[in-house]
Formats: C-alpha cells, structure tokens, sequence
C-alpha cells in the first residue's frame, strides 16, 4: 500500500488572486496525481489589497503546519515583495525542532535564509508552481522523479566556471532583491566561507550595479568561496547574460570562483538549489 505524503501550501508573500483560485486547484489535483496530497493555509487569497492576511496571520499559518505532525513538507506559493513581513512572528525554535523542509522563491528567498540563519536548516529554492507552468511536462517529470523516487534530477544542475574551477561551502542566496532585504537585521546569513547563490527576475544594468555595489559594501564577495550566478531574467533581455560576468569583474577579485548556471532563477524550466546544504562544484 502507498503511504501518501502531506504538504501544506502557504502564501507568506504576495496574496494570489481569487480570479486564479482555479490555477491552485490544478496544482492541488497535479500534486494528488503524484500522490502527494495538500492542506491550504487560511491565508492564500487577497483580502485587500494584495495581502492575504497581515504578517502575524500568515507567519502563524506557516507554523501551524510546522507544528502539525501530519504535514511533511511546506510549499509556498507566492512571491512579490511582503515576505519578510511574517519574519518577526515565526517560531525558529520550533522549526529548528523539526526536519521539515520550506519551499519557495523568489521573494521567499527572505524566509529561506532567515531559517537559516536562525536555525540551521536548510531550504529549498523552487517555486512548485512551475508544476503547472509552461514547462509544465518537464517539471512534473522531475518533481516526482525527485520527491517520489528518490532521485536528483530536479537537484542536478549544470554549471560552468568563469574564474577558477571548484568552490565549495554552504550554499546561501537566492533573489538578489530580496537577499538584500535581509541586509542589517538578524536574519541575514553569515558570509564567511560560503557559496553564494544571485538571480534575479527584474533589474536592468543600474539595479544590478546597485546590488553587486551594496554586496561589496557589505563585505560580502571578501568572505564568501565562491559565487554561482543563476538567471537574471530582464538584464539578459536587455544587454545579454556576457555582460553580467563584464560587470561583476568591477566587484570580485580574480581568486574568487564565479560560475553559471543557466538552470536557476525565474524561468518556467528552472531547477531547484538547496540553501543552507553543502555544496561542491
């Protein structure tokens, strides 16, 4: 007899709209056909104004399904611009305490580094609505490759090195917007011998100078082994993906590995990476 896994969906960022209500049953129906069934958060759709609940309602969301037993993994959906908002009002204890993974992107790279940061526990970098995407068919191929059969594919990602040729360490990063947000506060990850992972969706070339600037102010590209560069969605439709390795060369010395990979970041095709998990390339 199958034992059927249990994820709890969540949306600590941006509300789904109630128009798309459909989208998220479809996602519900293509992860039962994986044999995964789902619980709802409370806290998914727009109320007002883009939020589905303030930062207390939908952080305590995320953890009643830290603290149910019977949920076994935490997807979240959403992405936009309120996910660290629900920071203050998670329990880090309790997740700590548990060997449940969260998943989500985008914006949600604030809670994926907050966890660890302040627990430890590693995360994972995907967005499971790809699942029901444009690249529908491959994804859910890999999904339940991954998820149901042991396997790696959705883990396995291809890379090439632009300065140096292996970097390893404790993968940490995500949306480099949203990473920056983290900058300051108590949830920002420690640097120090790290493998830094940056994408982005939005940011023509001065956002990007922007972010490579504040991550040098930081301290960052001195502490950290290596960098891996994923996709950054609207600066290579502008200008070409060559000329983030041009702008970076500003802001690395030339002992720092840097590598990319085109399988990371917001396309509908993109891989997942594990933050706070050790890597080798």
């Amino acid at each position: 007899m199958t034992v059927k896994k249990i994820a709890g969906i969540v949306a600590c960022s941006n509300a789904v709209d109630k128009a798309y209500e459909y989208k998220i049953q479809e996602l519900m129906d293509t992860l039962k056909n994986m044999g995964i069934d789902v619980v709802l958060s409370n806290h998914i759709f727009d109320q007002n104004y883009g939020f589905s609940g303030t930062g207390r309602e939908r952080a305590g969301s995320l953890m009643e399904f830290y603290k149910n037993p019977e949920i076994e993994v935490i997807y979240d959906i959403s992405g936009g611009n309120i996910a660290n908002e629900v920071l203050p009002y998670l329990d880090y204890d309790a997740i700590a305490e548990t060997d449940k993974q969260f998943w989500g992107y985008s914006d949600l790279t604030t809670i994926v580094n907050a966890i660890y940061a302040k627990t430890g526990k590693s995360s994972v970098l995907y967005q499971v609505r790809n699942l029901i995407g444009r690249e529908w068919g491959m994804q859910c191929m890999r999904f339940e490759n991954t998820i149901c059969h042991h396997k790696n594919d959705l883990f396995d990602i291809d890379y090439d090195f632009i300065q140096g040729n292996r970097m390893e360490g404790v993968v940490v990063g995500g949306n480099i917007r949203c990473l920056l947000k983290l900058a300051g506060t108590e949830y920002w990850p420690d640097m120090n011998g790290k493998i830094l992972f940056l994408e982005a969706r939005s940011g023509q070339i001065s956002q990007v100078v922007t972010y490579f600037s504040q991550l040098k102010q930081l301290g960052v590209f001195e502490k950290i082994r290596g960098l891996l560069l994923g996709t950054f969605s609207e600066l290579e439709t502008c200008i070409g993906m060559p000329q983030v390795k041009d702008i970076l060369c500003d802001y690395v010395e030339d002992d720092l590995p840097v590598a990319m990979t085109r399988e990371v970041g917001h396309g509908a095709d993109s891989k997942a990476l594990e933050i706070g998990k050790f890597m080798t390339l």
